[in-house]
């Protein structure tokens, strides 16, 4: 009994430390969603990190960054993180995820409510809607992180 007390102790710290990681998550997106419209217009750059220009990948990283949540620079490793969400159960908040040219993910964007998304795209960064034909071919999934 004396040996699994401390990993049960253990356990439950562990446990009641991720639980506010979550909500903090959760509460950064109305923040992301803020930060990101703050961005529209901003020109695209291939690799772009900064508000001199973005990709989709650094506008995205770039807007949960000011919004308090760490993200890699990449749309593919993005898709390996958080929760997989329906297309129905969208919330504002969630990573919504493209193939643009080859059958992987490519691209990502920021869903912000009334099926419309706020990425960056070669006209720079700007909101579209999801039943757009363009991106509704191309749709492969979306995450809550």
């Amino acid at each position: 009994m004396k040996r699994i007390a401390p990993f049960l102790l253990t356990l439950l710290l562990g446990i009641v430390f991720l639980l506010p990681a979550k909500e903090a998550a959760a509460a950064s997106s109305p923040k992301v969603i803020t930060v990101a419209k703050k961005y529209i217009g901003t020109p695209y750059r291939y690799g772009g990190i900064t508000p001199k220009g973005f990709d989709c990948s650094g506008f995205v990283s770039y807007s949960y960054k000011k919004a308090g949540v760490a993200l890699p620079h990449s749309a593919a490793a993005m898709f390996k993180k958080g929760k997989s969400v329906k297309k129905s159960k969208l919330k504002p908040g969630d990573l919504v995820f493209f193939n643009t040219g080859s059958k992987k993910v490519s691209h990502v964007a920021i869903y912000i409510g009334n099926n419309k998304v706020i990425h960056s795209v070669s006209k720079g960064v700007k909101i579209d809607c999801l039943s757009n034909p363009y991106w509704k071919t191309r749709y492969i999934g979306a995450k809550r992180v």
